[in-house]
């Protein structure tokens, strides 16, 4: 009897407890809901870039490539003319050589001509101008000094006989080196795709102080001159060597005032080598939209990447195609001017 009064009493306690803990669980307040879902949502990927020019890439190509940054040394007399090759360029350094004439270091990434030249020798200031950018060298060679330098900077370089390279039977030596630089690529590739780092510290437009108006420029390396003008959104090269429809027209010219030293060697006419300095700083001049803007530079070492400043703070380029201009300081013998 008592345990029969036990089994009938075990199932109302049961409930008894449940109701209990109901009651407790419906004052509890449940928290508004607009609907909206308050997860955060996943950053949007950074558009790709290109590295030489700071330009977005365009839909389906990649900035990574199987080959690294290829510069091609290129003559700078009129002897040279007609350059090819150098309209696909993303950027171009001229640097000063032997008897106040100039050299071209023509930068190719995102695209690759199939013929490039008159190809000519490198000079020990090529370290500080490709190391940034990992890039390997097609020249026609170079004198045992520079090539020791070369080699110690870990640089990668081919000359005449390697992949690609050919005499234009049509031409005059030295001026007849050429290169098929799609050929020599291949024969950079490892199978391991990379982006290389950005080579200029890029920005956009609105990111550039004020500045003033200067249309034309002229940069001074003693025994040449090469002159700008701002036509129809670039600037135009007005003594180019280039072919004709394969000139490169920069949206912006860099002029970074460089020291120059004496390399440690002359050339076969005697005159001494010179070794433009790409190391630690001096004066810049941003040429950008028909105005330029005055600032410093600095680069730590040879293989560190530029570093562009105002007294404002740091200075970035406007993405697009740059041809920096390596001119000697005034007491070298270089000079610039600019004008409306």
């Amino acid at each position: 009897m008592r345990l029969n009064t036990l089994r009938s009493a075990l199932p109302a306690s049961l409930v008894a407890l449940t109701l209990v803990l109901a009651g407790c669980g419906s004052d509890e307040t449940e928290p508004a809901t607009d609907g909206a879902d308050n997860s955060s949502a996943p950053e949007p990927d950074e558009p790709a870039t290109w590295p030489l020019t700071g330009l977005e890439a365009k839909s389906g190509d990649s900035v990574e490539q199987d080959h690294p940054v290829i510069v091609t040394k290129i003559d700078n007399s009129s002897s040279s003319a007609p350059q090819i090759g150098i309209g696909s360029a993303d950027l171009v350094v001229e640097e000063l050589v032997e008897g106040g004439t100039t050299r071209l270091a023509v930068f190719h990434y995102s695209k690759l001509p199939k013929d490039i030249g008159p190809v000519r020798s490198m000079r020990a200031s090529d370290i500080g101008i490709v190391s940034p950018a990992d890039a390997v060298i097609a020249t026609s060679g170079a004198a045992g000094v520079t090539i020791d330098r070369i080699n110690k900077a870990g640089i990668t370089f081919f000359g005449e006989g390697g992949p690609g390279f050919y005499r234009n039977s049509g031409r005059s030596a030295p001026y007849n080196l050429f290169t098929n630089l799609q050929e020599l690529a291949k024969a950079t590739e490892d199978g391991k795709d990379a982006r290389p780092a950005d080579y200029l510290p890029w920005g956009t437009a609105a990111d550039l102080p004020e500045g003033v108006v200067a249309n034309t420029l002229s940069a001074d390396f003693g025994s040449h001159v090469t002159n700008w003008t701002f036509e129809g959104g670039h600037y135009v090269n007005k003594n180019s060597n280039a072919a004709e429809g394969d000139r490169f027209q920069p949206d912006t010219v860099l002029v970074l005032r460089v020291e120059v030293v004496d390399a440690g060697y002359t050339d076969p006419a005697g005159n001494f080598v010179p070794e433009s300095k790409f190391t630690g700083g001096g004066t810049a001049q941003v040429f950008h939209a028909g105005r330029v803007i005055e600032a410093e530079w600095s680069k730590k070492d040879l293989g560190a990447p530029l570093v562009l400043s105002t007294a404002d703070g740091e200075l970035t380029v406007p993405a697009g195609k740059v041809w920096i201009e390596l001119v000697p300081v005034d007491s070298a013998g270089g000079s610039v001017a600019f004008g409306k």
